[in-house]
């Protein structure tokens, strides 16, 4: 029997059959790649962390639309373009109540920041002016104490951690608590159902703060608050739990108001100096705000 090959129309496929001659392999589809690895091969000058920061912050744009999504799987050939907004200049140094050559104690203003929040952070804080040793709430004023050194930024933090500061505050409170002076001891955990606040629970860490009325009328009370323990939120989550939340607290209370009357009024600690240290009470004096109330006719 004779076989013979099949005839092909076109010579140039028959050729092809046959093995002599081979055809190019077809153009591979490119593959997708997330998008925050792509930037980190184009922008090696930041980790990965931050790049992802900056794609959630809508700083990233791919052939001109925003993308905020890090895992989002683009092409390698589109345009990706990255703009990251100019820090905010830093402000004037708040108001100074203390400086030497190993501490610097401000006046903290409502608004401004204890820390960064994250790694990419357009707005001042705390530690531009210093090393962070203890935090304020953002809408928090008063005593502030930033280290310069490391050494002393040690010490001081380990007296807040040893409880061997003594700090006082002034609040501004709707109603009136039922006693004129008394320790609220009531433990305080997170709240699982919304987990950037607190609440009294008794399972929760020990929380002790005194308070003490100083003035009042039909509406509110102004209080002096003595907390032994330093847990978040505690003077917010305390209060609201005796029914005299503080006035303008937008956690804990209705929100009302140009910010939270709350005040760091004075600090007792040991700072730097002959023979182990020097015992200091600094104190930020208490803004006009918190007593309009009781000058209103």
């Amino acid at each position: 029997m004779i076989i013979t090959g099949k005839k092909f129309s076109k010579p140039s496929l028959s050729r092809v059959v046959n093995g002599d001659t081979i055809l190019p392999d077809a153009p591979e589809t490119p593959k997708k790649i997330r998008l925050d690895h792509l930037l980190v091969q184009q922008h090696p000058e930041y980790n990965r962390s931050s790049l992802q920061t900056f794609i959630k912050s809508g700083f990233v744009k791919v052939n001109g639309e925003a993308v905020t999504k890090p895992n989002t799987k683009v092409l390698p050939e589109v345009e990706i373009t990255l703009s990251i907004p100019e820090a905010a200049e830093l402000p004037p140094l708040p108001p100074v109540i203390y400086e030497d050559e190993h501490v610097l104690v401000i006046n903290k203003p409502t608004g401004l920041l204890s820390m960064a929040k994250g790694e990419y952070c357009p707005e001042p804080t705390l530690e531009d002016y210093g090393l962070l040793v203890h935090r304020l709430d953002r809408d928090t004023s008063g005593v502030v104490i930033l280290a310069k050194d490391l050494a002393t930024q040690k010490m001081l933090r380990k007296q807040f951690q040893d409880r061997k500061t003594h700090k006082t505050y002034y609040a501004l409170v709707e109603g009136k608590p039922q006693l004129n002076e008394a320790l609220i001891d009531l433990p305080i955990a997170r709240n699982l159902k919304h987990p950037t606040t607190f609440q009294v629970d008794q399972n929760g860490k020990p929380s002790q703060t005194y308070y003490k009325v100083i003035q009042q009328n039909d509406k509110y009370s102004l209080l002096e608050l003595k907390p032994t323990t330093g847990r978040t939120h505690q003077l917010r989550v305390h209060l609201k739990y005796l029914g005299t939340p503080i006035v303008g607290d937008i956690i804990y209370g209705d929100g009302k108001g140009e910010r939270l009357f709350l005040h760091a009024k004075e600090l007792e600690i040991t700072i730097p100096g002959e023979n182990g240290g020097e015992r200091k009470i600094f104190t930020a004096e208490l803004p006009e705000e918190f007593t309009h109330v009781f000058q209103e006719k």
